[in-house]
C-alpha cells in the first residue's frame, strides 16, 4: 500500500508541476459540476457500491470538493458455496456486514484543463472527513435438531456445522438489526474527463482510502479482522456541469 501511495503521491507532484501555466485570474469554464458513479476496490467483490461528487469553482484552477461513497467491504476470506439442506447459497463463518459511509469535503486541482467541445481533463482532489460503519448481523436460518430451526446471527459456538445452514435472511432484515460505527477517512485521487459537449461530462477516477475505525468490527469471528482499512479503488461517473 505505501508503494502505491508512493507512486500517485508522485504523479499528482509532475502533473502539478505541469499545470503552473494556468492563470487563476481567469474566470472558470464552469461553477459547478455533479456526478454519479459506481465504485470498484480491492476490499470489495465485482461492484464495491456508489458515490456522488459535487464539485464548485473557488476560481479558475480550483474547486471546493463534496464527496459521498457508500461502499461495502468484504473480508478476504469470504468464499460462498450452497446449503446442502436447500441448495441457497451462504458464506460459511461470516458474522456481520460492514459497510462504509463516507461524507467528505475536499479541494480539486485542475492540472490540465479540456477543450471546450472536447478532449480529456486531468484533476488531483484530496479529501477527508468522518466515516459512518454500517454493521448488519449476517442472519443464517439453522437447523438445531428435528423441527428446532431459528433465524439468528452466525455464531461459531452456536452454530459449529456448516452442514445445518439453510439459508441466509435478505439483506433488508439484516439492515433493520444494523448497528453504527464510527471513523474517519482520507482520500486522494487523479480524474480523468471525458466529453464531446460543454455541460456533460464522462469520468473515471482511481485513487486510494484509508478508513480508520474506532473499533474492530469482527466480519468472520474465525478468521484475522482489521480495525484501519486501505484500499485502491476506481470509480467510473456521469455528470453534469454549469
Amino acid at each position: 500500500m505505501k508503494k502505491y501511495c508512493f507512486l500517485l503521491a508522485l504523479s499528482l507532484s509532475s502533473l502539478q508541476g505541469g499545470a503552473q501555466d494556468i492563470s487563476l485570474d481567469e474566470d472558470p469554464p464552469h461553477r459547478y459540476q455533479t456526478s454519479y458513479g459506481i465504485n470498484f476496490n480491492n476490499n470489495a467483490g465485482l461492484i464495491g457500491g456508489g458515490m456522488i461528487k459535487h464539485v464548485r469553482s473557488i476560481n479558475y484552477k480550483q474547486y471546493h470538493l463534496f464527496y459521498l461513497d457508500v461502499v461495502n467491504v468484504k473480508h478476504p476470506k469470504e468464499q460462498r458455496t450452497q446449503s446442502r439442506l436447500s441448495g441457497e447459497s451462504f458464506i460459511p463463518g461470516k458474522q456481520n456486514y460492514l459497510i462504509l459511509i463516507r461524507p467528505q469535503y475536499g479541494r480539486e486541482l485542475i492540472l490540465f484543463r479540456r477543450a471546450a467541445e472536447q478532449g480529456v481533463q486531468v484533476a488531483a482532489s484530496f479529501s477527508t472527513g468522518p466515516t459512518f460503519a454500517l454493521i448488519a448481523p449476517y442472519l443464517i436460518e439453522y437447523r438445531f435438531g428435528t423441527g428446532n430451526i431459528r433465524l439468528e446471527q452466525y455464531d461459531p459456538s452456536r452454530h459449529p456445522s456448516f452442514d445445518q445452514v439453510i439459508r441466509t435472511a435478505r439483506f433488508g432484515e439484516s439492515i433493520a438489526r444494523s448497528k453504527l460505527g464510527l471513523a474517519a477517512s482520507l482520500r486522494a485521487a487523479m480524474g480523468f474527463e471525458f466529453g464531446n459537449f460543454r455541460s456533460n461530462v464522462t469520468g473515471v477516477e482511481v485513487g486510494v482510502i484509508a478508513d480508520f475505525l474506532a473499533q474492530k468490527v469482527i466480519i468472520m469471528p474465525l478468521a484475522e479482522n482489521r480495525q484501519n482499512y486501505f484500499s485502491i479503488f476506481v470509480n467510473i461517473y456521469y455528470g453534469s456541469r454549469h
